[in-house]
């Protein structure tokens, strides 16, 4: 009985079996197409029953208890006997406990540079950020002050106002990100410190030309307490109002229109010109996954990972509820003990936090995920984590943190995308890199983002929402690392300027989802 394995898969365009193994340890190998019962596959292994497109099917006997392997590593654990030829999937696997050996640092080695030097088309702010975009954002300190915040971007819409923007082409547009949060939270607690941390990131982000803070007046998250935390000082691409002092809400609007106005020439007075890669970082995302992210979208994300790193560059891998399980991997590869030991931490963090909400971390899959052929979090964590290439792991940091280290570097935050790529961008991530299976619709703002899926029947169903097709490794017509190449060059034309498909469809300001992680009384 002959499988592909993950190196060959790719490769062998003109020999396509039915199935794709892994790793030669694997207890399972996953159906390129549907299965029915009598199929053969290689010489021995009938199917046994139905097996969807990107579900599981064990290759020997598999007894009640014993640990079940795909990647090579453990995913779940028999809850009963599983035949071979049997399709494996939650009615017959499940979640277990079992060590992990963390093994601090033995597999981190140095990072060759690349040979040649990568550019991209950047802006070029008077500090030496360098943006992918040119945003004047208007952010808010509370719920409250959202709609007065919605109505100044509005004027400025180029769908439904062409002229507001005529005069200021290099300006990409103007963007309201307001939140439910800002008051009812404890004032000297960790929930008004992660909202200001967050506001601040964007505030300072080099995608935005210029930012206004918009307020109510009287909320928790006082505008003067956001800034003096944060370090920020107004000035002529930083104003701040409250609807109180300005004297209701359409005074606001119209005062918030007239300091719009008076940003754009200064906001409008930009140029892009070649800049090293270096200056690119980029927020690793995976929604709607399914059984081949982990052998498709996410591989290949991660060869492109490695180019950028290579390149000087950043990427944040996140979202530490899809790494449960995996932990271990990034561990390995990590450059010291301690950078390592905060990622444990922050999974001893998410262990209890989920005890304290009566809440278990294998809720995460989803039912799209399940539907896609994913059981547990273990097995979705082992296919996340791809994304992050092959490179030491040389930082990690809290929700919406300033990154500072150049290579592969980890946030803490949810799983839930909008969630997770807000902290990205208020840590820095001037692009985001989205690989999905089930189908994604989400864009982000101020930073473009790139979806990529993970198979060809998504791309023929959603084609206009994807701007990439990896599915096209399970059609034996590319390699893993032909995609990587071609997903590191449509990072490097859409830090240029090339529109993503969220950004043609006008995605962003409704996906700023701040983490809420304190009670609201």
């Amino acid at each position: 009985m002959t499988f592909k394995t993950e190196d060959t898969v790719a490769e062998t365009s003109g020999s396509l079996d039915p199935v794709v193994q892994l790793h030669p340890d694997d207890d399972v190998v996953i159906a390129r197409h549907q299965l029915v019962a009598g199929m053969r596959i290689g010489n021995e292994l009938a199917v046994r029953g139905l097996v969807p497109a990107g579900h599981k099917l064990a290759v020997r006997v598999i007894e009640t208890g014993r640990a079940v392997r795909r990647y090579g590593q453990i995913i779940g654990f028999a809850t009963r006997t599983i035949e071979a030829g049997e399709h494996v999937h939650t009615h017959n696997l499940s979640m277990g406990n079992f060590d992990r050996d963390y093994a601090f640092g033995v597999d981190a080695k140095p990072t060759p540079p690349a040979a040649q030097a990568a550019q991209f088309m950047g802006i070029v702010r008077a500090d030496g950020r360098v943006a992918t975009r040119n945003y004047i954002g208007i952010l808010t300190s509370v719920n409250c002050s959202a709609t007065a915040a919605r109505a100044i971007a509005d004027y400025f819409r180029r769908d439904t106002h062409p002229h507001a923007l005529a005069d200021y082409p290099n300006v990409d547009g103007v963007i309201a990100l307001t939140h439910s949060q800002g008051c009812a939270i404890d004032s000297e607690g960790e929930a008004l410190e992660m909202i200001r941390r967050t506001l601040g990131g964007y505030a300072r982000h080099p995608n935005f030309a210029a930012v206004l803070i918009v307020g109510l007046g009287c909320e928790t998250n006082q505008i003067s307490g956001l800034l003096q935390s944060q370090g920020l000082t107004p000035g002529a691409a930083l104003k701040t109002m409250t609807i109180q002092a300005t004297g209701g809400t359409a005074r606001t609007v119209a005062a918030g229109i007239e300091q719009i106005k008076a940003m754009l020439t200064e906001a409008n007075n930009v140029r892009r010109e070649p800049v090293d890669a270096k200056h690119l970082v980029i927020g690793l995302q995976c929604g709607g996954s399914d059984g081949y992210s982990g052998i498709t979208a996410n591989p290949a994300l991660g060869a492109a990972v490695d180019r950028l790193v290579a390149h000087g560059g950043t990427a944040i891998l996140s979202e530490t509820p899809e790494v449960y399980g995996a932990e271990h991997l990034l561990t390995r590869r990590a450059v010291s003990r301690e950078i390592g030991a905060k990622l444990i931490e922050r999974i001893h963090w998410w262990e209890a936090y989920c005890a304290r909400m009566n809440a278990d971390l294998n809720n995460n899959p989803s039912a799209g995920n399940k539907a896609g052929g994913l059981t547990t979090i273990l097995e979705k964590s082992l296919g996340a984590i791809a994304k992050g290439g092959t490179t030491n792991l040389v930082d990690v940091y809290r929700y919406a943190e300033l990154v500072r280290e150049h290579g592969l570097v980890f946030m803490d935050t949810p799983g839930y995308d909008p969630v997770s790529a807000t902290g990205q961008v208020a840590g820095g991530a001037n692009l985001i890199c989205f690989t999905t299976g089930r189908g994604s619709a989400y864009g982000c703002a101020p930073s473009p983002s790139l979806k990529l899926g993970t198979n060809t029947a998504l791309w023929q169903r959603q084609e206009e929402d994807i701007d990439l097709n990896c599915g096209s490794i399970l059609d034996g017509a590319r390699t893993v690392d032909d995609l990587g190449e071609e997903i590191f060059q449509l990072i490097l034309a859409t830090a240029s300027g090339q529109a993503s498909k969220s950004e043609i469809h006008g995605y962003g300001q409704n996906e700023f989802v701040p983490w809420q992680i304190g009670a609201v009384t």
